[in-house]
């Protein structure tokens, strides 16, 4: 069994676009783990992307993951990495395969809704960055 970090963005939360997602998770029979809303500060947001840090979206990002509430959630499922990047859609929602979260709903390259770990090591890092052991069990 897989685990990811999915995060539904400020500009998602504040969209009340939540139940939106989280019933396209369902529908795609991905099970939720652990869910809670969070608000990031700037530090926090930082440290997140760190691996992101010097780089030119680097503090645009970052002021945005703390410009407001978002849903953090731990998914749990077969290969659940590669299927909830798949109903995500591309970064850049432009290329985003239709019927995406983010082919629908997102409106700029950083306001695509959502967040998804891309690796089984990212995916590691960041549920713990979220989420201690007993949250997620």
């Amino acid at each position: 069994m897989e685990r990811t970090l999915a995060i539904i963005k400020p500009d998602g939360v504040a969209r009340n676009l939540v139940g939106t997602v989280i019933q396209r998770l369902e529908r795609e029979a991905i099970h939720l783990a652990a869910i809670k809303m969070i608000r990031l500060t700037k530090v926090q947001a930082k440290g997140f992307y760190k691996v992101h840090e010097g780089k030119p979206f680097f503090d645009s990002v970052t002021d945005f993951m703390s410009s407001g509430p978002c849903v953090a959630m731990v998914l749990e499922g077969e290969d659940v990495i590669a299927h909830y990047r798949n109903i995500m859609g591309a970064t850049d929602y432009k290329k985003a395969a239709e019927g995406t979260i983010r082919k629908e709903f997102a409106t700029d390259i950083e306001k695509n809704i959502v967040h998804g770990s891309d690796s089984p090591e990212t995916a590691a890092f960041e549920i713990g960055y979220f989420f201690s052991a007993m949250e997620v069990g």
